[in-house]
């Protein structure tokens, strides 16, 4: 089966008309961009420069870190250059890879973050075993298991795409070309392909959340016979977590669980997993991580101080 298309790009018609906005959007997200590749590439460079890479968690952390700058780089340059022209427009190929880019980052980072939360429940919940069950060779299945899952969820999303039939107009209501939005500038029924992007996309983000969800409820089970510094300590690395995954979970689901149609309000959730979440998880996993402030410091500020003398 062959896709059928007459037209070579899209238009995208971005996230506003008002040329003042724009501007304003240019510098915020240009400062927002930014500062995520420095956050998360200091994140990651600390981790494997340090002690610490050999710890499961900040194993794990590292590798989010990297995901989260490929993902948010699939869409964020064009997003910010768009802001400073008139038209917007993306060639189809370039439309295509964009879908594949960010569904496979974005899932690679939803089963990164489940790993995660299976790493934090196997440390509390069987300390005694932690080291068994999460050893290097674990460790690296996991996050291969991860890249793989995000190919088989980024390969039919994309295939789907390629071959709808574009017949013009070619206006993508959105900032960057993802599947739902193409669904409105096919020129064919998309009723099927809208019920399969559901069953894919949305049902990979509710599993994971549930699987999420009741990993923290039996986690929280468990610190009830735990000392209150065990408590403390334990909530605090899980507290971190916990708001990584509302912010990327909950606009996610909203977009990808519901009826396949678009709504004004998807350029602002899709901030949320596109730029924002990645933005802060260096700040949330950083701030209130003894261990991180004291690699970071060790690596960054004695660096700073031999080559000063």
């Amino acid at each position: 089966m062959k896709s059928q298309r007459n037209i070579s790009e899209f238009i995208l018609l971005g996230f506003s008309y008002d040329s003042n906005t724009q501007l304003f959007c240019f510098f915020l997200f240009l400062f927002c961009y930014v500062s995520l590749l420095v956050g998360n590439l200091v994140t990651f460079v600390s981790i494997h420069c340090s002690s610490l890479f050999h710890q499961p968690m900040y194993y794990f952390l590292s590798h989010l870190s990297s995901v989260d700058i490929c993902y948010t780089s699939s869409v964020t340059p064009k997003f910010i250059s768009d802001l400073l022209v008139e038209k917007k427009s993306i060639s189809y190929g370039d439309c295509m890879l964009q879908v594949f880019t960010i569904h496979f980052f974005g899932s690679i980072e939803v089963f990164i973050l489940t790993i995660m939360a299976f790493d934090r429940y196997v440390a509390i919940c069987k300390p005694l075993h932690y080291m068994v069950i999460m050893n290097r060779t674990r460790c690296n299945l996991l996050v291969s298991a991860a890249w793989a899952g995000g190919a088989v969820h980024s390969f039919p999303q994309v295939f789907m795409a390629i071959m709808l039939p574009y017949c013009g107009p070619n206006e993508i209501d959105h900032y960057f070309c993802d599947i739902f939005p193409l669904l409105k500038v096919a020129c064919t029924d998309t009723y099927i392909t809208g019920v399969l992007v559901v069953a894919n996309s949305g049902m990979i983000a509710s599993v994971t959340f549930v699987v999420l969800a009741v990993s923290y409820v039996l986690i929280l089970f468990t610190l009830r016979n735990h000392s209150a510094e065990g408590r403390r300590k334990a909530l605090s690395t899980c507290g971190s977590h916990i708001t990584v995954v509302v912010l990327f979970f909950a606009p996610v689901i909203f977009t990808y669980l519901r009826p396949p149609t678009t709504y004004p309000e998807d350029k602002i959730l899709a901030l949320f997993y596109t730029i924002i979440a990645p933005m802060f998880n260096p700040l949330i996993y950083t701030l209130r991580n003894t261990e991180m402030k004291n690699a970071m410091k060790k690596i960054w500020c004695q660096g700073s101080f031999q080559r000063n003398t």
